[in-house]
């Protein structure tokens, strides 16, 4: 919900400030308080966070990385008071805080309990990917104490789990390197104008593993595969005649049809609750053929119904 829809609320902090939760006005109808828009990036360590929120700042956001999740509502409210300077709040969580991170649950009540719209970005990274980066800097885990780097892994998983699961957008930055991450943020917060929903399209191969990134899976293997045709074989779905021997095959276009129905009341519900970002995994044996060409087809529907769309395919040229 967006808080400028609240006009003339306010609530008062422990000092007795009175703390506009929209935009107010004097006697004379002059605007005079904006509550900034707030974006809280936690995740794994390891996992990218320093390179998401320096995306941020570089897009104008004001970027504070480790602060107290305590002090959220602070400097919401330092915000609220800048005049307008301070619009975009970003603020870093993470475990280097963790004597404080008891207390993000009653910042977040807080903040939703005066109306002010906030998203949480979620890094997150395969095991595998996380001891490779602690072990390339030769650093320690900041959790890991006296034990193994996998050690330290598996205890903030288990800290972070319920902020994961109320994570707006969760990014799986196992398989991207820092320009990759960075085009992903750009795609999500380099808009003048926040859309109503945001879809990220992504083919990928099972065989390679689920992308734990997504929101709905798609499994496209009940249609003949490509890769048993010689003459299509060494094509990816984004050729033509690929995709025209997928979508002729026996209820194919039927799927597109009352899948993109689907999504439709999906996309609906998603915005009632406030959800900006849905991932969608459309995935087949490789990634290569029928989820390729079914992901720019899902796309498609999506533009159409005015959802701005993003299509990666994760797993294509693997082969």
């Amino acid at each position: 919900m967006n808080v400028n829809e609240h006009e003339g609320q306010e609530s008062q902090n422990g000092d007795g400030a009175q703390v506009s939760t929209g935009t107010t006005a004097d006697a004379a109808g002059t605007p005079d308080v904006a509550i900034p828009e707030l974006v809280i990036i936690s995740g794994m360590s390891g996992a990218g966070r320093s390179t998401a929120a320096k995306c941020l700042e570089d897009l104008g956001w004001f970027v504070v990385d480790n602060l107290p999740p305590a002090l959220i509502p602070t400097m919401v409210e330092l915000g609220a008071r800048s005049q307008g300077n301070v619009a975009r709040i970003a603020v870093v969580v993470d475990v280097r805080g963790r004597r404080f991170f008891d207390n993000l649950r009653e910042s977040l009540a807080d903040l939703e309990a005066k109306h002010v719209t906030r998203r949480i970005v979620f890094l997150e990274s395969s095991d595998d990917a996380l001891v490779r980066r602690f072990e390339s800097v030769r650093r320690p885990h900041p959790l890991q104490g006296d034990g193994r780097i996998v050690d330290g892994i598996d205890a903030e998983r288990e800290l972070l789990r319920e902020l994961r699961g109320d994570a707006d957008l969760v990014i799986d930055t196992s398989s991207l390197n820092v320009h990759e991450l960075r085009a992903k943020m750009d795609a999500q917060f380099a808009g003048e104008e926040e859309p109503e929903l945001r879809a990220t399209v992504m083919s990928f191969g099972f065989k390679y593993g689920l992308p734990v990134d997504a929101d709905l899976v798609v499994d496209m293997r009940f249609l003949p595969n490509p890769h048993w045709v010689p003459e299509l074989r060494p094509y990816t779905g984004l050729n033509e005649e690929v995709s025209a021997y997928v979508f002729n095959q026996p209820g194919a276009k039927e799927f597109i049809d009352r899948y993109s129905e689907l999504l439709q009341l999906i996309a609906a519900g998603y915005r009632r609750e406030g959800k900006r970002y849905v991932t969608i995994a459309v995935g087949c044996t490789g990634g290569k053929h029928r989820s390729v060409a079914t992901s720019e087809k899902l796309a498609a529907r999506l533009v159409s119904q005015g959802v701005e769309t993003v299509v990666v395919h994760r797993d294509m040229g693997r082969e």
